[in-house]
């Protein structure tokens, strides 16, 4: 596995919109991230889309062993357009321009399969995680189907590598960005933003359907203040969602890693059924999505302003 060949560049400036493309095509000279960010910070929140990156490179496109159609089942698919407007609101929004099957930053960055490689790991591997086991690490071992996604063992060397260029420059953007709303406000939330599939999800009928259209994920009361929580779910029912708790997504590496609600650091979880805004078998937004954007958005502020509440007087 080469490091899919790509060349670092500085975050593009707040100028730049979010892509919207989602074809295949090459990586050289484009940015890992792309953060868009509001001309005022006016609120301490933080928005992180990490799984909606759409940019295949064609070097792993030729590792791999699986159709590209179901490499994008993977995607949360059109999540950083969701929330494309939240730099208005003056809210910050990074997303990953890399698609979570060649890397997921919502894995610890070396949580990864020893049977995946060729070569000895680094001792610090975490090589036995839930996610490991499943398949689904730092670099997924298998496809949104279930199907083995590469077609030999990679080098450990590329994949380490792959972790250098896409993993860490996300990870150190969003830590920026986190830390900079703390300074400013003496609080900051991350919104880790996701969606799920319509079927095989939470509280299934017996027709697959997911019940669910919302998932809010605090690692079961760790990784925010529960308040954030009730507000999300009044704000959210009102509008007319059904909304569920920690099941079955609590929270992944980032909401874990970063709320530390002590400290006055945040991390809240959102996973949105894609049937809402996605016509799931084509990939690409319904009419609905302008709606579903506009209560996101809401929702965004929100929480920002019970950010402030929390917060207390300075």
């Amino acid at each position: 596995m080469q490091a899919l060949g790509m060349t670092m560049t500085a975050p593009p400036d707040s100028s730049k919109s979010l892509a919207m493309d989602c074809h295949a095509e090459a990586l050289p000279g484009r940015s890992p991230i792309t953060l868009a960010e509001p001309r005022l910070l006016s609120l301490p929140v933080v928005l992180a889309s990490p799984h909606s990156g759409r940019h295949y490179a064609p070097e792993f496109l030729a590792l791999v062993e699986v159709p590209e159609g179901e490499l994008r089942r993977a995607e949360d698919a059109f999540v950083d357009r969701l929330f494309a407007a939240a730099p208005g609101l003056g809210v910050p929004l990074l997303a990953a321009e890399f698609p979570r099957s060649m890397v997921d930053v919502n894995r610890e960055a070396l949580e990864l399969d020893p049977e995946m490689f060729d070569g000895a790991l680094p001792a610090e591997a975490n090589t036995r995680s839930p996610r490991v086991a499943a398949g689904l690490g730092a670099i997924p071992r298998l496809s949104a189907g279930g199907r083995p996604l590469y077609r030999r063992p990679l080098p450990v060397a590329d994949a380490l590598a792959s972790i250098d260029r896409f993993w860490r420059p996300y990870h150190r953007a969003l830590a920026g960005l986190v830390d900079a709303a703390q300074a400013r406000f003496g609080v900051a939330l991350l919104i880790d933003c996701h969606s799920m599939p319509s079927a095989g999800g939470v509280g299934d009928t017996a027709g697959g359907e997911t019940l669910a259209d919302i998932v809010l994920g605090d690692a079961f009361g760790q990784s925010c203040d529960p308040r954030f929580v009730e507000r999300a779910e009044t704000y959210l029912a009102g509008h007319g969602y059904a909304v569920v708790r920690n099941t079955p997504y609590a929270g992944g590496f980032t909401t874990r890693h970063y709320g530390r609600p002590a400290e006055g650091i945040h991390a809240l979880q959102i996973e949105i059924n894609r049937a809402l805004y996605l016509d799931e078998a084509r990939i690409e937004p319904i009419a609905a999505f302008a709606a579903v954007s506009r209560d996101l958005l809401g929702l965004v502020e929100a929480l920002g302003q019970a950010s402030l509440e929390i917060r207390g007087p300075r």
